[in-house]
């Protein structure tokens, strides 16, 4: 299965959303574009949208960890949203969550980010 990639910019946020496997096929790819997108323009914060999001690994794992703290260099926050079961337990136990937040959908990581503004 392949990784679709459709970013969004709402004001200084960049929201990313994820359909598909992010995986070691996949993470390279996930990574320049998104690297691309934030060095591009004026972006503070990124939510990361994971509803369509069927199976990651650990490369994802590295994938999320790496533009966190590029965001986090910036000055900005990076929060989660949409994730199903699966992928959540595996983002649990990576310990993900104590560094960032997730929200159940787009609008309240927005809503949050904006009140973080």
């Amino acid at each position: 299965m392949n990784l679709h990639v459709e970013m969004v910019r709402h004001r200084e946020t960049l929201i990313v959303r994820l359909s598909g496997e992010l995986d070691h096929h996949t993470a390279d790819n996930v990574r320049m574009r998104m690297d691309e997108e934030i060095a591009r323009g004026n972006c503070r914060n990124l939510v990361l949208s994971l509803k369509e999001l069927q199976f990651m690994d650990s490369s994802g794992i590295g994938v999320i960890l790496g533009r966190y703290k590029l965001i986090k260099q910036k000055g900005g926050k990076m929060v989660v949203c949409d994730v199903n079961p699966p992928v959540y337990r595996l983002l649990e136990m990576s310990g993900l969550f104590k560094i960032m937040s997730i929200f159940e959908n787009e609008d309240l990581a927005l809503t949050e980010l904006e009140v973080a503004l």
